[in-house]
């Protein structure tokens, strides 16, 4: 039986971007910039010569007003009171990067800026899961808690939230999910994707609005005269904010990107010791060169989530906040130690999964729209990551429920681009006990009993819903050049688009009718190419690929993202391949099974 992820490899959809030349010219000249950056910028909607300066040199200033977001007054009006009175305020958190990120930052800041009790709470994964718990709530009632701040959860809590009401404590909801259908009603509810919410901003992480509200405070503090001395300096958080930002892959555009932007350089500078001791661990395991968007994503993000995923994320909270040398670098350790646990831990369900689609395959192709697998005995604080490698390999939505020995089961979804999964949940979401997220990555709760009735109705709506077009990868081609193109003087103006994420991804060129000289297996899985073009040779990665070996042959055209290669303190233009199509009938037969 032949592999799936190579059929659907073969069935990926080529797009090129269509140049509009006179635009381009105007943006080429306007800026004084290449033909291929004014196409990319062409590309991101950024037509007009002031927006596209504006992308390119990002500041501060272009942060909006936080007094724009709903109930923002009401916010900051009961921390300042919280704060001068000396209550006990809790910080409640998710478990993620984003939540863990978001908790320090209150937490740190509030410190700052004179509160006495500070009780920081990140539940446990496991036992009790995502968003607010009733459990919690009374725990933090005993402790003489009268303020509860939620950050990166609580807009799916509304019982939560009054059972809080009934123990005597306010809460504050800050949060950027979609607002479930038990909305809360607390005394201030600070979440831009409020359906009545103008602020004009929809896309914030949770660590961007707490952020927020850290702006609003400290703005309401000044004004009342609260800082003797120097106003804190908020810029300084921005290496926190950065990390909980391109952790939870939200669009980095607007704020976002700013905030992002801003925070990469306040991070390659990070005055916590932690994050620093962090940061020399993943050196030693292959980072190199400046602290980019990248390195949040696959270095630094994946450890600090691993301390949720398979321990307690108070390990990562420790390790953002802590002011002592030597904890620093024990936590960092133990940071790494439990990304490798939760490295083996995922290996082995994605080997379980695949034998399960593998099961269910006709003719090497998955038959249903989506991919809907559930199992005793999987961890469900990494079967969210599983799902995500079963979408890149099967490019459908799928969603894996890893169900305990109590009976519960935990899911975690992930989507393709363009396919709504959080709806699809939401129609079947009469079996579950919760459920939340996004459209592109939720979650869920759901009794043992009820899981074959969940997984049936959701798969029918998914059917029902889902076209096969959705199911097409797409390879969308920016803007087509030439080998000789790609020298230094490109890649350091293409840099000024960064940081790439989701919304702003890397850009994405094509070289036609280029010759694959020769390929080679490096570490195992990934292909090293040596291309060339006009007489023209360049090296070439390709990450995953190994499977293409060998390949040589003209009349190929190449699709990759270029990137400044740095290494041992040299520089150079790097090349990282993401596709290959043979545009010759006689090359096709060789490589149309691999590509």
């Amino acid at each position: 039986m032949r592999k799936a992820g190579y059929i659907r490899r073969m069935q990926k959809e080529w797009n090129f971007t269509p140049i509009d030349s006179e635009l381009r010219a105007k943006l080429v000249k306007g800026l004084n910039i290449l033909p291929v950056t004014a196409q990319l910028l062409i590309n991101r909607g950024l037509v007009d010569i002031d927006k596209a300066l504006s992308f390119l040199s990002p500041k501060l200033e272009d942060l909006h007003d936080p007094f724009l977001m709903k109930d923002m007054d009401k916010a900051v009006e009961r921390l300042s009171t919280a704060i001068m009175d000396g209550e006990t305020i809790a910080i409640y958190g998710d478990y993620d990067v984003d939540g863990t990120t978001s908790t320090a930052l209150l937490c740190l800041f509030l410190e700052e800026v004179g509160a006495a009790h500070i009780i920081p709470y990140i539940p446990e994964r496991m036992s009790e899961g995502y968003g607010l718990n009733k459990t919690a709530m009374e725990t933090l009632a005993g402790k003489g808690v009268s303020l509860i701040v939620t950050v990166d959860c609580g807009s799916s809590n509304g019982a939560e939230v009054a059972r809080a009401k009934e123990l005597g404590m306010d809460v504050i909801v800050t949060d950027h999910h979609e607002v479930g259908t038990d909305k809360p009603l607390p005394h201030a509810f600070l979440n831009p994707r409020q359906s009545d919410c103008g602020y004009p901003f929809k896309g914030l992480a949770g660590v961007g609005v707490a952020f927020k509200l850290v702006m609003a405070l400290r703005a309401h503090l000044r004004d009342d005269g609260h800082f003797i001395d120097d106003v804190p300096n908020i810029k300084k958080y921005l290496d926190i904010v950065a990390i909980g930002t391109v952790a939870d892959m939200v669009p980095l555009v607007d704020e976002n990107r700013v905030l992002a932007g801003f925070g990469l350089k306040v991070l390659s500078a990070t005055i916590r010791i932690g994050l620093k001791a962090l940061m020399e661990i993943t050196l030693q395991s292959g980072w190199s060169g400046g602290v980019t968007s990248d390195n949040i994503a696959f270095q630094i993000a994946p450890r600090i989530n691993a301390a949720g995923r398979v321990e307690r994320a108070d390990t990562a909270l420790k390790l953002i906040t802590t002011t002592d040398t030597k904890e620093a670098r024990e936590l960092a350790l133990r940071l790494d130690m439990e990304n490798s646990s939760r490295q083996v831990i995922e290996r082995k369900i994605l080997e379980e999964a695949l034998a399960m689609v593998e099961e269910r395959l006709k003719d090497g192709v998955y038959e249903k729209k989506v991919i809907v697998l559930s199992a005793k005995g999987w961890h469900s604080g990494v079967i969210g990551i599983v799902a995500s490698r079963l979408v890149e390999r099967y490019a459908r939505p799928t969603l894996l429920i890893a169900i305990d020995a109590d009976g519960v089961g935990k899911g975690s979804a992930r989507s393709v681009r363009g396919v709504d999964i959080l709806t699809g949940i939401a129609a079947a979401s009469e079996h579950l006990v919760r459920f939340g997220g996004h459209k592109a990555a939720a979650g869920l709760t759901v009794d043992e009993a009820e899981v074959e009735a969940f997984k049936s109705d959701y798969i029918e709506y998914m059917e029902r819903n889902v076209s096969d077009e959705d199911l097409i990868p797409k390879i969308n081609i920016e803007c087509e050049v030439s080998f000789d193109e790609l020298q230094m003087d490109m890649i350091l103006e293409l840099e000024k688009l960064a940081p790439f994420g989701m919304g702003n991804a890397k850009p994405m060129l094509a070289v036609s009718d280029a010759e694959v000289m020769s390929t080679k297996v490096v570490a195992k899985k990934h292909l090293r190419l040596t291309l060339g073009k006009g007489g023209v040779v360049k090296d070439a990665i390709a990450f995953g690929k190994s499977d293409m070996h060998p390949l040589s042959g003209k009349g190929f055209i190449v699709a990759f993202s270029p990137y400044l290669d740095r290494w041992n303190g040299r520089e150079k233009v790097g090349i990282r391949v993401k596709e290959i199509k043979a545009l010759s009938e006689d090359l096709k037969g060789q490589v149309s099974v691999k590509i």
